[in-house]
């Protein structure tokens, strides 16, 4: 992601799960995105996605949607909610020292399922890189705002916050595997605010990197309980249950 005069036109190089719409404040998009801030204003909006993942969980694998957990269906509907918001907002920081405040009330979407959805959000202000208040901003912008508002919303449910906070160190790990092998030579720079993200609460405990800087969560997205037939085995990557080499 070069540095330029629209760093968020140049997120889609990363891949569909960084590419974005940039808008100005001033003029948010009209239909067909709908704003975000309905996931936790409408409870059904939230249930009815929680819904529809439950069904695609239950088709991958092969069963009935009645024999998915709806906790299951919750908790990776959360994740992936939060990884696609997540994304783009740590390729920003570390690409250009830009932390783009994710307000779901500025964050537009079209919530389609089978693939990063599509996302808007508002164009960052250019700032200078300031590394060493980096983390806390992202902390602050990102992870106290829309973030958090997902996280209380996936409370309605009987889902432990333990796995709630779990899934956004994952979805952030996740993130930080995709941009360092898109652009290696920032892989040192997405390490270091992984890792100081996860030295703080709210993710103080909820994972921890390895020597080769691997994401290990210390909780599961519960995924493995929808194994089947089609899925006989259902472990992600950095699960705390997944064998480590």
């Amino acid at each position: 992601m070069p540095e330029g005069p629209n760093p968020v036109a140049a997120l889609e190089r990363l891949g569909p799960f960084f590419a974005v719409l940039g808008y100005q404040p001033t003029a948010p998009p009209g239909p067909p995105w709908r704003p975000m801030r309905e996931l936790v204003d409408d409870p059904a909006t939230l249930a009815d996605r929680v819904a529809r993942v439950r069904v695609a969980l239950a088709t991958a694998a092969g069963r009935e949607a009645g024999e998915v957990e709806e906790r299951v269906a919750v908790s990776v509907a959360q994740l992936g909610l939060v990884a696609r918001l997540v994304a783009p907002a740590l390729a920003l920081a570390v690409g250009t020292g830009a932390v783009v405040s994710l307000s779901l009330s500025r964050l537009y979407w079209e919530p389609t399922l089978g693939g990063p959805f599509p996302l808007a959000l508002p164009n960052p202000a250019p700032v200078s890189p300031r590394p060493a208040e980096l983390a806390g901003e992202f902390r602050r912008a990102v992870l106290d705002a829309a973030v958090r508002d997902l996280v209380v919303a996936a409370g309605r449910w009987p889902l432990s916050v333990r796995i709630r906070w779990g899934n956004v160190a994952s979805a952030l790990g996740g993130a930080a595997g995709m941009l360092a092998a898109g652009r290696p030579e920032l892989a040192g720079t997405t390490r270091t605010l992984l890792s100081a993200l996860l030295r703080a609460e709210p993710l103080r405990g909820a994972a921890s990197l390895d020597g080769a800087g691997r994401l290990h969560r210390r909780s599961c997205c519960l995924i493995y309980r929808t194994a089947g037939a089609a899925r006989p085995e259902n472990l992600c990557g950095d699960c705390v249950l997944a064998a480590r080499p």
